[in-house]
């Protein structure tokens, strides 16, 4: 029966042709981009939730989460279910059909209120919390009465608005402080005063007041009214128009009048000394690539009364800025529109966060198809170099096993590594080694240590004198790089059966026999590349027949937190124990990785050498 063919250094694939996979990995980068997408849809969708309920980044996040799941949707799924939703609130709205009969529901206070509303000349609103059955939480609100002098879409007022939602009515206060003010009154009882409500400060209106709103907890309600403030309260305004980079804007479409607050014209960098541009020439304002698409939804909005939300870019003294615009008409009792009410957000300093995210994003893809395509190159380098054996090898009498099993846990290949050659004169070479680190260039050194100690054994330098030439050959490493390795030589003359070896810093080698397992003692030897003039020295014992020799690296044995000794115990024990049982060490490799380290949390590399005798 012919022997299993011993493995030589002819196996090893091209290594040039290797280095190709470098290349075409980079080109995934641009693959990966896509989850770059990804994420800004969800940042978009918890934008949106933030704006709308009033949630802070991380509730906006766990919120969607929350909601995929109670809906069984992915995440994605649930994210664009948001977007649409509020682009539909940016859809042309329709004339609100007449309020549903029959609002009984309100009760009899509501019934009292309206009738102190109706001697109010001013608007005024008796709003009803309708909650979440999930979260228990305001979703929106019922007009239970009204003042005469309450403002609506579609030229409604007063009475017309009862029975009606909130954000039927009024969608753009969804999301916003007086959202938050509104709810906190309600929890509280504390009064909450703010503004300007939705539609902004009326034109004609001085810089020294504005309306506001107010409200306050009535039983289970809320009583909300407009309210004119003094100069201190429209400071107020201003000041939290400067926090959140909002600016208001009105235009009076019959008379061409225009008013804008301070903070629209910082946003726009325009003197407040000269007038605001009127609604049809606010295109002219922004960069040309915007300017047909801002104008297109300014005549859109004064012909069909569609509501404006759309972000552009405007060129102002201190460079572009991106700009978000959302813009309401209010009609006349004829329908047509007469006003238009705006406010702008500045959303530079969000836009420039975005690219920089990006670009960082883009850097780490990068840096990932990088690390990707060394770790396939090193783990085809160190393939080409520990070709795997379907079955055990014999070489030079001895019967030969070996095994390597890489780290589970590493992201990195690394450079445990094991040799077993015939040599020209009959005799055999054995070998084990472990380099620190992983990588290329731990894979890089292996080569180097496999290929060298077998050239310098073949040609008949004493295994001290190899290692000595080893140690040089990694003191001597390009600049930047100072590997250091443990390793084991062994060299087996089948004649007289003598076995020879000779180590640098590694473990020592386990010999089973007659059913007792013990570690040899080891010669003198330091690890490679520790330090020059290095002193080895070198061993020799009789294998007899049945003897079981197992070389092996340190990734068998340790365990974190644990003592040396008591692995190398365990080692001892387990391998007796395997070699005594019947069928004696068959595939004794892989007993012992599956019993010492099923997790592997290091490389492993075992070579087991037996004489064979009786009984094996």
């Amino acid at each position: 029966m012919d022997e299993p063919r011993v493995p030589t250094d002819g196996d090893t694939s091209d290594v040039v042709a290797l280095a190709r996979l470098v290349a075409k990995l980079r080109a995934r980068v641009e693959e990966l981009e896509g989850r770059v997408a990804a994420t800004a849809l969800g940042e978009r969708a918890k934008g949106v939730l933030m704006a709308r309920e009033g949630l802070s980044a991380p509730a906006a996040g766990a919120a969607l989460a929350r909601r995929a799941g109670e809906r069984g949707r992915t995440l994605a799924e649930e994210c664009w279910a948001v977007l649409v939703a509020a682009r539909r609130r940016a859809a042309p709205v329709p004339p609100l059909p007449p309020a549903p009969a029959g609002t009984g529901a309100a009760g009899p206070e509501a019934d009292a209120v309206q009738a102190v509303f109706d001697a109010l000349p001013g608007p005024a609103l008796l709003l009803t919390p309708l909650r979440s059955p999930v979260s228990g939480g305001v979703e929106d609100y019922r007009i239970d009465a009204a003042a005469p002098g309450t403002p609506g879409p579609g030229g409604l007022r007063g009475g017309q608005l009862v029975g009606r939602r909130v954000l039927e009515v009024y969608p753009a206060v969804a999301g916003t402080e007086l959202w938050r003010g509104c709810a906190g009154a309600l929890a509280a009882g504390v009064p909450y005063e703010s503004g300007p409500p939705p539609g902004g400060r009326a034109v004609g209106d001085s810089p020294q007041e504005s309306r506001a709103v107010r409200a306050a907890r009535l039983g289970g309600r809320l009583v909300v009214s407009w309210t004119r403030q003094d100069g201190a309260g429209a400071e107020a305004c201003r000041r939290m128009e400067r926090l959140g980079g909002l600016g208001r804007m009105e235009w009076d479409v019959r008379t061409g009048e225009a008013v804008w607050s301070g903070q629209a014209y910082r946003i726009f960098g325009r003197d407040p000394a000269k007038a605001p541009p009127a609604w049809e020439e606010l295109s002219s304002r922004v960069v040309p690539e915007d300017a047909a698409r801002l104008a297109d939804a300014a005549r859109r909005l004064l012909r069909e009364g569609r509501p404006l939300d759309g972000t552009f870019r405007i060129a102002t003294p201190s460079g572009i800025r991106y700009l978000r615009l959302v813009a309401e008409p209010a009609t006349g009792a004829e329908g047509a529109v007469v006003e238009v009410h705006a406010l702008c957000q500045d959303l530079t300093a969000l836009r420039r966060a975005e690219q920089a995210l990006l670009e960082s994003e883009r850097e780490v893809l990068a840096q990932q198809g990088l690390l990707a395509a060394e770790r396939a190159l090193a783990s085809r380098l160190q393939d080409a170099l520990l070709p795997r054996q379907d079955g055990p090898l014999t070489v030079a009498g001895l019967r030969a096993e070996a095994s390597y099993l890489p780290s589970q846990a590493g992201l990195s290949v690394g450079g445990d590594w094991y040799s077993a050659v015939g040599l020209p004169d009959g005799g055999g070479l054995f070998a084990i080694g472990d380099v620190a680190g992983h990588g290329i260039d731990a894979v890089a050194t292996m080569a180097q240590l496999r290929f060298t100690a077998k050239g310098m054994v073949v040609t008949g330098s004493p295994l001290p004198d190899a290692l000595a030439r080893l140690n040089a050959l990694l003191l001597h490493a390009p600049e930047g790089r100072h590997p250091t390795a443990t390793m084991v030589l062994a060299r087996y003359r089948p004649q007289d059966r003598t076995m020879t070896w000779a180590q640098a810093g590694h473990l020592p080698p386990l010999l089973v026999r007659g059913g007792g397992a013990g570690y040899l003692a080891r010669p003198a030897g330091i690890v490679l590349g520790a330090g020059p003039d290095p002193s080895y020295e070198e061993r020799r014992f009789t294998v007899l027949p049945g003897d079981h020799l197992l070389l092996y690296t340190d990734g068998l044995v340790e365990r974190p937190g644990e003592d040396l000794a008591a692995g190398l115990d365990r080692l001892a024990r387990l391998a007796g124990g395997a070699v005594r049982d019947t069928g004696g060490a068959e595939h004794l490799t892989a007993r012992l990785a599956d019993a010492l380290s099923p997790t592997r949390r290091d490389d492993v590399c075992l070579l087991h050498l037996t004489l064979p005798g009786d009984g094996v």
